[in-house]
């Protein structure tokens, strides 16, 4: 669950009238399950988000729903049953409009421009749906996308999905695997000519790459510009043709980029994987 997601649940349970604590992690040092900021939702019937799971966050639930208010500084030792050799310090707050106003989101680890809602783009918004990210999605026939999508992911619809590059922020990433090769080109040499992309990725073969750097160097646009096009898109050596498989394979390799970078603001060179399209 994003944070977003969780912030979303808690202003509903505030509506409807239900009591919870926010459980938070305050601070941490060394090896722990979830980092500081992170929260959990705790009513008296039923748990959003989590702290890391185990013993800890059961221990952590029995004491907010005992009405703990004062911070639990715990080692992650034999005595609670973990080994993670780390430390913790949890806060308990009850979910009143003041700490709804007050609760802030991380910036999110990915920013991300996706054109195309067919079966990959669609399985990419799935695996990204608990992801903590921000999300552009882009096609211009209205049907191909779902009927609902998370509260991180927006859906724009556009005649000119390629005007959609302009409006992306700085370092933004993109991912191009629309249904028309004549799109997906038009569409790459925009985002290729602004220049200024973390990470840029067509679906497709080396087959393709070589075709369209031919036309976009014939078009005069600067070999280091060229170089950072990543197609095929993918982990190298995960193989498989597959919705699923090549969403996967292109999302880990998104999110390998932002534990590399802390952002998606640095190239990465063309990958090995045959995400085809």
């Amino acid at each position: 669950m994003t944070p977003l997601a969780l912030r979303c649940i808690a202003q509903v349970w505030l509506q409807a009238g239900r009591s919870a604590t926010i459980v938070e992690v305050r601070s941490h040092r060394g090896s722990v399950p979830r980092e500081t900021g992170t929260r959990m939702l705790v009513g008296d019937d039923a748990v959003a988000g989590t702290i890391g799971g185990g013993h800890l966050e059961w221990q952590a639930i029995a004491q907010a729903r005992a009405g703990r208010r004062d911070d639990w500084a715990v080692t992650l030792g034999p005595s609670l049953g973990q080994c993670c050799g780390g430390a913790m310090v949890l806060g308990f707050e009850p979910l009143t409009h003041d700490a709804l106003a007050a609760w802030t989101l991380p910036p999110p680890r990915l920013v991300l421009q996706l054109y195309g809602a067919g079966h990959v783009g669609r399985a990419i918004v799935r695996l990204l749906a608990d992801i903590h990210c921000a999300v552009n999605w882009v096609d211009a026939r209205d049907a191909e996308f779902p009927s609902a999508v998370p509260p991180h992911v927006e859906v724009r619809c556009v005649d000119a999905p390629e005007a959609e590059v302009d409006t992306a922020p700085p370092s933004c990433a993109y991912l191009v695997l629309t249904h028309s090769h004549d799109l997906d080109l038009r569409i790459t040499e925009t985002i290729l000519r602004r220049g200024d992309f973390g990470f840029l990725g067509l679906i497709g073969s080396a087959t393709k790459r070589a075709r369209f750097v031919h036309r976009f160097e014939a078009r005069g646009i600067a070999p280091e510009r060229l170089a950072r096009l990543t197609c095929p898109i993918g982990l190298p050596g995960l193989r498989g043709k597959e919705p699923a498989v090549l969403a996967i394979s292109a999302v880990a390799q998104l999110l390998t980029l932002t534990a590399v970078t802390g952002a998606a603001s640095a190239p990465v060179g063309e990958a090995a994987s045959g995400a085809a399209g």
